[in-house]
């Protein structure tokens, strides 16, 4: 899918006009009723999300029964993109299809709003300059995602791809729905080829495969989240290139059979 950078841009537009360098102290509601939007928290049916445009006031909904405050945070950003970008919605409804960034396939079935709406919400929760400071001096590891969503307050989903996308370190990161790759996006700092897996399983000698095997159940906690593998696992070995040690680190999602899998060079 091809892309742009319209979300980004507006979102640090929108952050000069208000003059925030970050806007994590603010409140949900302070922060969509700053734009004089009416917010609504209550439950939705098949929604997490939801934006409607009146013509002398718009409404975004935000699903209370969402589990995690970050995820959220984050459904919030994203009907803000919608609002400042997408001036023809007059209705629009959001979900785990279009709200997550590796789907990208659906996302395309959508055109770029569902990206740009992301990319909006990514800056505008996690200002680059704000982003990359904070990480400074930083090693990647699992605990530094949950670190950097604690700080940002946002999903851990919004935080890997923040991470993959600004190549703050050099990573793989691959989506895995319902047993397959559907996507993958591998730092320019890391070098080397990755084998041909979309559309396939992963690996037998994976992480990821194990959890699948678990029925995506969490089987690795504390220290033992980031597993030893090779690079061979993930990536093709040149003529004569030797093997080297590799980590691979999986978010599993139980209800949505999907996982998230990162791998670094150890």
């Amino acid at each position: 899918m091809k892309t742009n950078s319209k979300g980004k841009n507006k979102a640090k537009v929108v952050l000069d006009e208000i003059g925030f360098d970050e806007i994590t102290e603010l409140t949900n509601s302070d922060l969509v009723s700053g734009f004089g939007i009416l917010f609504i928290s209550e439950p939705l049916k098949n929604a997490d999300g939801k934006i409607i445009r009146g013509k002398t006031k718009t409404i975004i909904k935000v699903n209370s029964l969402i589990p995690y405050p970050e995820r959220i945070r984050y459904v919030v950003a994203h009907e803000l993109g919608h609002y400042f970008l997408h001036d023809k919605l007059e209705i629009h409804t959001d979900n785990s299809r279009t709200l997550n960034w590796f789907k990208v396939e659906d996302q395309a079935k959508r055109g770029l709003q569902e990206y740009e709406a992301n990319d909006f919400a990514s800056e505008l929760l996690m200002p680059e300059n704000v982003f990359r400071k904070f990480i400074e001096n930083n090693s990647f590891s699992p605990s530094l995602i949950k670190i950097i969503s604690n700080r940002f307050q946002t999903s851990l989903t919004s935080v890997i791809y923040r991470l993959i996308t600004l190549d703050v370190f050099p990573l793989l990161v691959v989506f895995i729905s319902d047993g397959v790759v559907r996507y993958w996006r591998k730092s320019n700092d890391l070098k080397g080829w990755v084998k041909d897996i979309t559309k396939l399983s992963p690996p037998e000698d994976s992480v990821a495969k194990e959890y699948i095997d678990a029925n995506y159940d969490f089987i690795y906690s504390g220290d033992e989240k980031a597993q030893e593998i090779t690079r061979s696992t993930w990536f093709k070995l040149y003529e004569n290139q030797e093997d080297s040690e590799f980590l691979e680190y999986c978010i599993p999602t139980k209800q949505y059979k999907t996982i998230i899998s990162i791998i670094w060079e150890a």
